[in-house]
């Protein structure tokens, strides 16, 4: 199996291509904005706030108790691709299905979307768990950046054009702005089905055992899920940077996930928060590379500490917001460091685990990232009601609840100071050759 070819790698990273049209133009564009205007018109924002963080909760959920158990069966089995496979397509399918959904049908759209992020999130589980076929440990950063960078491109590509049909409906011969809406669901779901095409033909994996049977893989599968928890339990390195990742990604995918909606909460129109998302996407692209490139020189770690520090500040600024400048120029902070925290904390969990159990192990990294995503979102809606149940109007409560998400940075870092990431190379070097 050949590290560092051109073209694996190029197959690699299109998977990130093709699937953040789901992040930027429904997850935290479209459906925020659907799901407020349309599908629960008429209902208190700050109740349609909590009922978004409850669906996101609910695919955190669902994929993170799965995660561990398909990481090793895909370890034991070389089905990652398989199982790659498997979610993309009931990601794609649930996608396209949320066009069929129709207004005030909020049960529905929830249920539809629960159901594409466990698509989209479950095929990341092997997605990320392919690097360790695809990149030697120097390359790690460079190569995991590259693939969050083409995710901004390819992602912000679509979103603009869908941001242009809602815009301007009548140019693509729309009655509405609506039909627009509903119409980008069905070109995400195409696009993520084409694009993630290279993967499948130019990424190779460690062939399946001969002669095991599948439902032999499923029970080695189980029993290595056991012995692999009790090792990270007793792995301190990786168990520290588990917990403060936990943490830290939290603030990151609230954000990501809540930015739209908040922006609409306090009164911004849809439009500026449209541009802002436009803006992240953008400088997210050669961002996510230039953070590849200094954690090659200055650490991963260090890296990581910066990024931690600028989200930090940007969830402390968000509680002051008064104009649309202002967001804009949040947009733009956050671009400069969101891809870079996202990959150079794949990379850096890549180079401490063993290779040989890379799915299993990235199976407890994506578990670790759908749980956060569930306190986060929750944590804002539930502030955001206490709030409003003391008698504070909907714009206090909804800035209260976004400035709570900084004591998820304060902690997280503090938590990954302590990582000592040497050691955990020495002990995955150790562990790979066992």
């Amino acid at each position: 199996m050949k590290l560092d070819d051109k073209k694996t790698i190029f197959g690699w990273a299109m998977y990130d291509w093709a699937n953040s049209a789901f992040a930027t133009t429904i997850m935290a564009a479209f459906f925020p904005l659907f799901f407020k205007q349309f599908w629960s018109a008429g209902a208190d924002p700050v109740v349609s706030t909590a009922k978004l963080g409850l669906a996101n909760s609910i695919a955190g959920i669902a994929v993170a108790l799965c995660a561990p158990i398909l990481g090793a069966i895909a370890d034991r089995g070389g089905t990652k691709k398989k199982f790659l496979l498997f979610f993309a397509f009931v990601g794609v399918v649930m996608t396209s299905s949320l066009y069929l959904v129709s207004k005030g049908n909020w049960p529905m759209a929830i249920a539809l979307y629960v159901f594409a992020v466990v698509g989209f999130s479950g095929g990341n589980i092997f997605y990320d768990s392919l690097i360790t076929s695809v990149a030697s440990r120097k390359k790690m950063d460079s190569v995991s950046a590259l693939g969050f960078s083409f995710g901004y491109l390819g992602g912000g590509i679509l979103f603009a054009i869908n941001v242009w049909m809602v815009l301007r409906p009548e140019t693509f011969g729309f009655e509405s702005a609506g039909e627009a809406v509903k119409i980008s669901f069905l070109s995400v779901s195409i696009w993520w089905a084409v694009f993630s095409i290279p993967i499948f033909f130019f990424v190779k994996e460690p062939a399946r055992a001969q002669g095991e049977s599948t439902l032999n893989i499923a029970k080695a599968g189980f029993i290595q899920l056991k012995k692999t928890f009790q090792e990270i339990r007793n792995l301190k390195v990786i168990f520290l940077f588990l917990v403060a990742y936990w943490l830290y990604i939290d603030g990151v995918d609230t954000i990501i996930r809540m930015a739209l909606d908040y922006g609409m909460s306090i009164g911004f129109h849809f439009k500026d928060l449209i541009v802002a998302l436009l803006i992240t996407q953008f400088v997210g692209f050669p961002s996510a590379i230039g953070f590849g490139y200094l954690g090659g020189k200055i650490g991963t770690k260090r890296a990581i500490f910066i990024a931690i520090a600028v989200y930090l500040c940007v969830s402390v600024w968000g509680d002051f917001m008064q104009s649309k400048n202002e967001f804009y120029i949040l947009a733009m902070i956050i671009g400069l460091v969101q891809g870079g925290i996202q990959a150079l904390s794949r990379s850096f969990y890549a180079k401490i685990i063993p290779v040989d159990k890379s799915a299993e192990y990235f199976g407890f990294y994506n578990m670790i990232g759908k749980f956060s995503v569930i306190l986060g979102p929750i944590l804002i809606g539930v502030t955001g009601l206490l709030v409003r149940s003391m008698g504070y109007g909907g714009h206090i409560a909804s800035r209260i609840s976004i400035a709570s998400v900084s004591l998820f940075f304060i902690a997280g870092g503090i938590l990954f100071y302590f990582v000592d990431e040497e050691a955990g190379r020495e002990k995955a070097r150790y562990l790979s050759e066992k």
